[in-house]
């Protein structure tokens, strides 16, 4: 089924590129819905369901929708533009995929109505790009975008959903909810995703939630994220399976600060941490939760008890966030590699990476610049029985709030860290460049060479051969 015919060198590209059994539809019209638009393009994919379905936008002009996006086929889906851009005229998502297990976007910008904040929530806190991988999918879901812009929108950029629990799925290291036995491929080739996320607590940037027995795969060249409101990219492999990254080139800036500290600093307890003897504190005579402010799910409250019920500890803090997050819950290792790749000025950490089970964390860094985040630049933590292992070369870390670079092992598997040609200045207000640690039965050893260290080095449970 053909919705419009191919004229000249375009036909003829297309008919090259296209798969034997691919259908092709057209899109003519910017309109939101009607005759040659976009949303009748891919209803009419969604009624084939006999491999691929390329969509191509031929019309120059932007689309304004007025309503969601949504392709329930199952067909592979591939919409290819020439730059143009899809605007949503409020807080919804703009393309959604709920059935297919591939998607390509070439050339296409996202935008969302824009202008959202902690004080100017988005009512629906929707995302940009939304793909729901089906529960009983297997092999693997692969999402792929070249040339794709994202901005504007309430909630995450780009949102990769293999989790029942859907936005309650959570991050971190909970590993809440189901998924299906898939795993998810994705790839982005000068993508960048700009001021998203800015509407709603936790929305990031790029996220992807990963339960059941499969991995994340995350390939990037030439990625941007940049003034999101969460974590630049959150990578959140609750179950068994692996997180595989590989990045280079692009950088990561100013992503973290919806749950603003400036704004939210007077909402704290007037003592917002204390430590107690036993017997001492019943619970009820510290600062409950936080209530009545811009958003309470920014603020975290930990409470450390005694035996007997009485309050040992309690802290308050405000849930800033980072450049790049993952999270790895399961059986499954962390392994990636980052080149050539700036983190700058985010709120929390730049790279923060946490592996909490039975599975290691290889983490390479070449070619850095990473400065000025409020927290550490990098940290790298493993907490179950597995290895922490690590090259960090020709980098520089500069003035981060935090320590420059953290790996630490903090159960019964070795450290090894090798740090070559690089340079640590400025960091942890001067105090602390480089901290490795080894705090189980495992062993650990720190190389170090060739490297300006001009802020400390910390080595605990480790060797240290400093050049």
């Amino acid at each position: 089924m053909t919705m419009t015919r191919f004229l000249g060198a375009t036909a003829l590209a297309l008919s090259l590129a296209a798969p034997g059994n691919a259908e092709t539809y057209i899109v003519t019209s910017p309109a939101n819905a009607g005759e040659g638009t976009l949303r009748a393009a891919l209803a009419a994919a969604a009624s084939v369901g006999d491999g691929t379905d390329i969509i191509f936008i031929q019309t120059d002009q932007d689309i304004t929708l007025t309503a969601p996006l949504i392709y329930d086929g199952i067909d592979d889906l591939e919409i290819i533009g020439q730059r143009q851009a899809i605007r949503a005229a409020s807080d919804f998502a703009l393309l959604t995929t709920t059935r297919a297990t591939r998607l390509e976007i070439d050339r296409l910008r996202f935008i969302g109505p824009g202008n959202f904040s902690i004080e100017d929530q988005g009512p629906n806190g929707a995302p940009g790009i939304l793909v729901d991988v089906p529960e009983g999918v297997i092999g693997n879901v692969h999402v792929r975008l070249q040339s794709v812009g994202i901005s504007g929108t309430a909630g995450h950029g780009l949102h990769i959903s293999d989790c029942t629990l859907a936005e309650a799925c959570g991050g971190g290291e909970g590993g809440a909810g189901g998924g299906s036995d898939a795993g998810v491929i994705l790839e982005l080739l000068n993508v960048a995703v700009e001021d998203t996320a800015n509407g709603r607590f936790d929305a990031d940037g790029i996220r992807v939630d990963e339960r059941g027995p499969g991995s994340i795969q995350f390939d990037a060249v030439g990625l941007r994220v940049n003034n999101v409101g969460a974590d630049g990219v959150e990578l959140d492999e609750g179950q068994d399976g692996h997180v595989l990254v590989t990045v280079s080139g692009g950088g990561f800036v100013r992503n973290g600060a919806y749950c603003d500290p400036e704004l939210l600093t007077p909402f704290m307890p007037e003592q917002d941490e204390g430590e107690f003897d036993e017997g001492t504190t019943a619970s009820d005579a510290i600062p409950g939760p936080i209530v009545e402010s811009p958003d309470d799910g920014c603020f975290e409250r930990e409470v450390d008890l005694y035996d007997d019920g009485s309050v040992e500890a309690y802290e308050f803090s405000i849930d800033v966030d980072d450049g790049f997050d993952i999270d790895e819950d399961g059986p499954g290792d962390i392994v990636a590699t980052f080149t050539g790749t700036s983190m700058l000025e985010n709120y929390d950490e730049g790279f923060d990476f946490d592996e909490a089970g039975a599975g290691h964390v290889e983490a390479n860094f070449i070619s850095i610049f990473a400065a000025e985040n409020v927290d550490d630049a990098i940290k790298i933590s493993e907490e179950g029985p597995g290895d922490v292992i690590g090259t960090v070369t020709t980098t520089e870390v500069i003035s981060n709030g935090g320590v420059g670079i953290v790996y630490e092992e903090e159960d019964g598997g070795d450290l090894q860290l090798v740090i070559l040609r690089s340079a640590t200045v400025g960091n942890d207000g001067g105090e602390l460049g480089i901290e490795a640690v080894q705090d189980g039965d495992g062993a650990g050893f720190v190389s170090i060479i060739d490297t300006e260290v001009a802020d400390g080095i910390e080595v605990d449970g480790a060797e240290i051969d400093p050049d």
